[in-house]
């Protein structure tokens, strides 16, 4: 049975060109198979864009254009990373539509976006994260160092807005240069351990279960720049201990259950000598063949468009 699925890409955050990427190798895979396939593309400022569609003055106009397009398909697919996409603010449009939409619903969606409120969840389930405190961005003048820190943007993604501060020096723009992207910044202990990435799929009979995971190899932190420029390198599988993967698969599952997480989730660890600290969650990964989650899905048997395939397959109403 044909299945009609309309892709959306871009957004209005500093994801947008992966987001680009992510929805055009999700297109290419479903075009593979029994799916007939719509692109919308969201600028940075907000217009919805279709191709060889009229182009429309403002974000509303071009929503109210690109609405006729929600109602025709069977699913949605949102490949859109970041603020305005991931943290569940399209799954919520699709959910008001009546829509089935691939990934997590607005719920799972925002509080995964959201670094501090995720902690929240992970220390009320027993999960171990890095000891932090949230900071306005119009008090970031009162912070005080006193020991090497993480800073980072509340909500946001792609490390974009992260630092690793060793040097009071650099605290102040550090603080700065986040307080670009949120109204919010958390400022945490610096984690030493192994990064290890662990995505999990539910199917559409409701089976949720964890790929092989990955692991990061860096020679520093694995920031913007090192996501995208080449550098770093992924095992998968990574090399672990049965009871560390065991640890590492327990707890990507229960942060995926706690948050209420549907579709592909990644879920970012540090493995420490005393286990796994949850990192942060991404209810919406990078979707290229090349992307984590794509890759450790690969090493369970999984290709690509098959990957892709069961997502839509898998879609729900919000």
């Amino acid at each position: 049975m044909t299945t009609k699925v309309l892709v959306i890409g871009g957004g209005q955050n500093v994801e947008h060109e992966v987001s680009l990427a992510s929805a055009a190798a999700v297109a290419a895979a479903l075009r593979m198979s029994d799916h007939v396939v719509t692109c919308v593309t969201i600028d940075r400022d907000g217009i919805w864009r279709t191709d060889g569609g009229p182009s429309a003055a403002t974000p509303a106009e071009s929503i109210a254009r690109a609405l006729p397009l929600l109602a025709d398909a069977d699913v949605v697919f949102p490949a859109v990373h970041g603020a305005l996409g991931e943290d569940g603010a399209l799954a919520a449009l699709c959910a008001l539509a009546g829509v089935r939409v691939v990934g997590s619903g607005l719920r799972a969606g925002a509080i995964g976006m959201d670094k501090w409120a995720t902690k929240l969840v992970a220390d009320a389930v027993g999960l171990r994260t890095a000891k932090g405190r949230v900071v306005a961005a119009d008090e970031i003048g009162d912070v005080e160092f006193d020991s090497p820190v993480v800073v980072k943007p509340v909500s946001s993604g792609s490390s974009h807005g992260v630092a690793l501060v060793r040097t009071e020096a650099d605290l102040l723009p550090a603080l700065r240069a986040a307080a670009r992207l949120d109204q919010r910044i958390l400022v945490e202990e610096v984690v030493r351990g192994r990064e290890i990435d662990v995505a999990v799929l539910r199917e559409s009979g409701g089976i949720r279960w964890a790929a092989p995971p990955l692991e990061i190899h860096t020679a520093g932190p694995f920031d913007t720049a090192t996501k995208y420029d080449g550098t770093a390198r992924f095992t998968v599988p990574a090399a672990l201990s049965s009871d560390e993967q065991a640890g590492l698969r327990r707890s990507a599952l229960a942060m995926f259950d706690a948050l209420g997480c549907a579709g592909l989730a990644r879920m970012d660890f540090f493995l420490t000598a005393d286990g796994p600290v949850l990192n942060e969650v991404n209810t919406m990964p990078g979707l290229t063949a090349a992307s984590q989650a794509p890759r450790m899905f690969a090493a369970a048997g999984v290709s690509y468009p098959d990957l892709i395939a069961r997502m839509v397959r898998g879609a729900g109403r919000g």
